[in-house]
């Protein structure tokens, strides 16, 4: 079972829609990593936030003084960016965190031609494989990363 809580902080407006596709990045990710959601209990928050806010954060968790478009607090250590979750479990696994400043997801979904829901539902899977031990701090990892997003993402 998967349990999403989310709070949006922002004036935006998250329509029935694009929150359904959201969540189902959010599993379809975590399947295409094998944690198995039906054999436990996981939890995961995503909030909303203004660019004013996500900069605060940044600043204060990542010492980057700058607006950023998602970030990701996780909450489990994943060897190597591979996610085992299988023992059942009668309590909560907390995945982690995601924020994500929707603001700057509009921005980007412009610049890059994709719009804003394609552009939010990225970032919920890049921020899911985050919490699941992905990085892209060097070229491989970051190559690695691109793959499984693209992977995720295409199979819409």
């Amino acid at each position: 079972m998967l349990t999403i809580q989310f709070e949006n902080q922002t004036d935006e407006v998250l329509s029935e829609a694009l929150w359904a596709k959201m969540q189902t990045c959010i599993r379809k990710t975590l399947a295409s990593e094998n944690v198995l959601v039906d054999k436990l209990i996981l939890e995961v928050s995503l909030t909303l936030v203004s660019p004013e806010t996500i900069r605060m954060l940044n600043a204060n968790y990542r010492g980057i003084d700058r607006v950023t478009d998602v970030l990701s607090f996780p909450m489990l250590v994943f060897p190597e960016g591979m996610a085992a979750l299988t023992a059942p479990s009668d309590l909560p696994i907390l995945l982690g965190d995601i924020v994500l400043n929707p603001r700057r997801a509009a921005e980007q979904g412009e610049t890059y031609g994709t719009g804003f829901e394609r552009e939010m539902c990225y970032l919920t899977v890049h921020s899911v494989l985050h919490l699941l031990g992905y990085d892209h701090m060097d070229p491989d990892d970051k190559q690695a990363m691109r793959a499984r997003e693209k992977a995720i993402m295409d199979d819409d």
